[in-house]
């Protein structure tokens, strides 16, 4: 089993300014589609040669394939088919899974109520520019955006920090400014890098345990937990 890396160190939430925009992962944290990602990927690597435990797959979600094929794939095979395997699986997501995504409880209220505090919203997404445009359609929260981002704007996806950084230029704010809200280490280690702290969110199933070693400085069970607690978050600090 790959270990997930620790994340730098979190300051504390005294030590935090005032948010001005909130950055919002979209699998896991705004949708219910990590156990459906994860059977494609598996899927996909199986036909390809690649018989890997779904729960080996799932620890890899949050990434983008870029990231996520060169773990399972030796890097011959990789150079040769890595390619055809992530226009596989995007087929076979598209055709298969994509429209059994659902929102999760509380995911548009929570958008919402960051607009409500004066926090400008975007999505920090490394899906297709298909895939984010039907979750935003699935979540109808064009009119609180600022934007959203997609693979397009990332020559590399999370682990890295390409997502939050575009993700920064939609919402104008600096990284001190800004909070991450995501629920994988994969996120938090993204946004980290970027120089944005973030609030992880137990709906991908990662551990709590997990999320603070990659850097989270706030734990919720999910979206509905986070605005029933919105007051006392680091969103609504200072």
């Amino acid at each position: 089993m790959q270990r997930v890396p620790h994340g730098r160190a979190a300051p504390t939430l005294q030590d935090m300014a005032r948010p001005e925009a909130v950055l919002l992962d979209v699998d896991g944290t705004m949708v219910d589609s990590v156990d459906l990602h994860a059977r494609a990927w598996q899927e996909a690597l199986r036909r390809f040669g690649r018989d890997v435990p779904l729960p080996e797959v799932r620890r890899q979600i949050g990434k983008g394939g870029d990231q996520l094929v060169p773990v399972f794939l030796p890097p011959e095979q990789l150079a040769r088919e890595g390619e055809a395997l992530e226009r596989f699986r995007a087929e076979l997501w598209r055709r298969e899974y994509m429209a059994q995504v659902r929102p999760f409880p509380g995911a548009r209220a929570l958008l919402r109520r960051a607009r409500e505090a004066g926090l400008r919203v975007a999505l920090a997404s490394s899906g297709s520019e298909e895939e984010v445009a039907h979750n935003r359609r699935l979540l109808d929260v064009d009119a609180l955006l600022e934007g959203s981002t997609t693979s397009d704007d990332a020559a590399r996806s999370k682990p890295h920090p390409d997502i939050f950084e575009a993700a920064l230029a939609r919402v104008r704010a600096p990284p001190e400014r800004a909070i991450a809200v995501g629920d994988s280490p994969w996120d938090a280690l993204a946004a980290g890098r970027a120089g944005v702290r973030t609030v992880g969110l137990l709906s991908g199933g990662f551990e709590e345990r997990e999320l603070r070693e990659a850097g989270c400085v706030a734990i919720y069970a999910g979206p509905a937990d986070l605005l029933a607690r919105f007051d006392e978050s680091p969103l609504a600090r200072g």
